[in-house]
């Protein structure tokens, strides 16, 4: 085992029962574990935050089953060399050989072009394919493949998950288990880890390695303040590994939501020398449009809309100026999140109210029973009425004169006001 070998990879199970968390898919009698012992396994898509185990979870499969393994990074692979793996696999399939699995970590990079060339041997049981995905599926797998996959959505790992990998890597690990460490304090080190596994080790070591160097082979003691000290000290080498991903881009979004171009942009700036996906950061501006800039600029989220598809037509590394100029434009746009309260609180209303009945007069009424039973009787057509309005009753008998959207203090909505107090007289006199 070579000594520079991280400790969450000299820590990495090599079979189900040492494999921590996923209990859901991999525990006594679920889904995964019963598909996996019987031998028959699907393609599947693995889904979840980072340092869950996703490719963990595919190389114990393949150990368990005694299946080739192959294994691409969607960052560093194009279609040839899917190919090429493809081409390897089949000539792997004699006699009664399990098919190769082929394991894509961060599928969700492929584009459409390197998703169609694994089609035809996921269909054909050529390969059977575990890909790996932070991102929703849903949005970034296309049809045709996403149909012929399973999907499995993985948990952050929870604080007895991530406590026992500590305990065990300090009584298993090769180099740890010589040193006398002692932990006093747990909670700095899980919550730093947020979840992650991969990220706890990588803390884990980092704080040891720092105190080895200090006492030279007195007791190790690490507490609360010595990792949060330590974690400082080293966070330039704490980022460079894109271990602060969700510390980063919250100070984006925060960033952009305080209206501070300075900081969003630099903040931007720090996720593109990550390394990070740029879809993702385009996906989040499309969120920040309609969350927090919403009704305020309704123009923000067609040039986020517009942005996003910019950046898959465009590719890298000249995408970095088109999320730069949304970045500017979001962040000095006025902000409102009057659409993402009002839907909150509509959905509110609904878990408290439950399912009220639709008013006959707005049901739809395609039969003849329904006709009469007074389905859509009484409804006043909007563009039957001078100016396309007419003052009626649109939500539950319960619910009439309840107020859900209420504009917030801007030009636009201040429009939006007048327009509604001049509609509904009286409604929004507030």
């Amino acid at each position: 085992m070579a000594i520079n070998q991280p400790l969450a990879d000299r820590m990495r199970p090599k079979n189900l029962e040492d494999y921590i968390g996923q209990e859901h898919l991999v525990g006594e009698n679920a889904i995964l574990r019963k598909a996996i012992e019987s031998g028959n396994i699907p393609s599947f898509i693995l889904w979840g935050p980072p340092g869950v185990g996703k490719t963990t979870l595919a190389q114990i499969i393949a150990n368990q089953q005694q299946r080739p393994f192959y294994t691409l990074s969607a960052v560093h692979s194009g279609v040839k060399d899917v190919r090429e793996t493809i081409e390897k696999a089949k000539k792997q399939q004699f006699f009664d050989a399990p098919n190769p699995i082929l394991f894509i970590d961060e599928i969700h990079r492929f584009n459409k072009s390197q998703q169609d060339s694994l089609l035809s041997a996921v269909e054909q049981g050529t390969i059977i394919l575990i890909g790996a995905t932070t991102e929703n599926p849903s949005f970034e797998v296309i049809s045709p493949l996403l149909s012929r996959c399973q999907v499995y959505v993985l948990k952050s790992l929870e604080e007895k998950d991530l406590t026992t990998l500590i305990e065990r890597a300090i009584k298993e690990d090769i180099h740890l288990k010589q040193l006398p460490i002692e932990i006093a304090e747990y909670e700095s080190l899980l919550r730093f880890s947020g979840g992650d596994a991969r990220k706890l080790y990588n803390t884990l070591e980092l704080v040891i390695n720092t105190e080895k160097a200090k006492q030279n082979n007195e007791k190790i003691i690490i507490d609360n303040k010595k990792v949060v000290d330590i974690l400082q000290e080293n966070i330039a080498t704490y980022d460079k590994n894109g271990e602060q991903h969700y510390d980063i881009i919250s100070a984006f979004i925060k960033s952009v939501r305080g209206s501070d171009p300075n900081a969003a942009v630099y903040w931007l700036a720090r996720m593109i020398e990550g390394g990070e996906d740029p879809k993702f950061i385009a996906r989040r501006l499309l969120i920040l449009a309609a969350e927090d800039i919403g009704l305020a600029n309704p123009n923000a989220l067609l040039l986020a809309n517009n942005g996003f598809d910019a950046v898959n037509k465009i590719g890298w590394p000249e995408s970095r100026i088109i999320l730069s100029e949304i970045t500017i434009y979001l962040a000095t746009s006025p902000k409102s999140n009057s659409a993402y309260q009002a839907i909150n609180d509509a959905q509110q209303l609904v878990g408290k109210t439950g399912d009220l009945s639709v008013p006959l007069h707005i049901r739809n009424a395609p039969t003849k029973l329904m006709k009469n039973l007074g389905y859509g009787k009484n409804y006043k057509y909007a563009h039957s009425y001078e100016g396309n309005f007419v003052q009626d009753d649109f939500l539950p008998d319960q619910l009439k004169s309840t107020l859900i959207y209420t504009p917030q203090k801007n030009a636009k909505e201040a429009e939006l006001l007048n327009r509604l107090k001049n509609l509904w007289k009286g409604k929004y006199n507030y």
